[in-house]
């Protein structure tokens, strides 16, 4: 069983978007209420009947909710000498490499930079539709690259 944990790899779901998305909101909803308030007699006064409030409120209520669903849900790809899965907190979804017919992995435009559009395609025996990755949405993409490349070439040499 340990030699079995030590032939997985965990790739993570990267967060970074989220952690981004609602810190700027945060910081943006901040900044318009210090500068929408008012200043009267060396006191700060909140305007609480400014709909725009409202709507940043809202935003950066819903940025949170989204944030900690994401965080409980604790995505992850899983890749074992198996096959690989896709797991979450409510589900695993395992395909195996003898089920693989081909993985496709498109070309970096611009070696020198990370891409967001570069994807990878697995079509299985038992799927019409092939299974798409994104490495840009998984921590440690360039190793997961690699190893979808070891998948890639592992299937081709059957």
């Amino acid at each position: 069983m340990n030699s079995e944990n030590q032939n997985k790899k965990i790739f993570k779901y990267n967060m970074s978007f989220y952690y981004q998305s609602t810190i700027i909101y945060f910081v943006a909803f901040i900044l318009y209420l210090v500068i929408r308030g008012e200043f009267v007699e060396d006191s700060f006064t909140l305007i609480t009947r400014d709909p725009i409030i409202y709507f940043f409120a809202i935003i950066v209520f819903i940025s949170v909710i989204t944030l900690l669903y994401n965080l409980y849900k604790n995505r992850h790809l899983e890749i074992s000498s198996e096959g690989m899965a896709f797991i979450n907190r409510f589900r695993e979804k395992k395909f195996r490499f003898e089920d693989m017919l081909s993985v496709k992995i498109s070309k970096r435009k611009d070696p020198t930079k990370r891409s967001a559009l570069r994807l990878a395609r697995i079509k299985l025996k038992n799927r019409k539709r092939p299974v798409i990755i994104r490495p840009y949405d998984y921590e440690n993409e360039n190793e997961l690259l690699r190893d979808l490349q070891e998948i890639k070439s592992r299937i081709e040499s059957k």
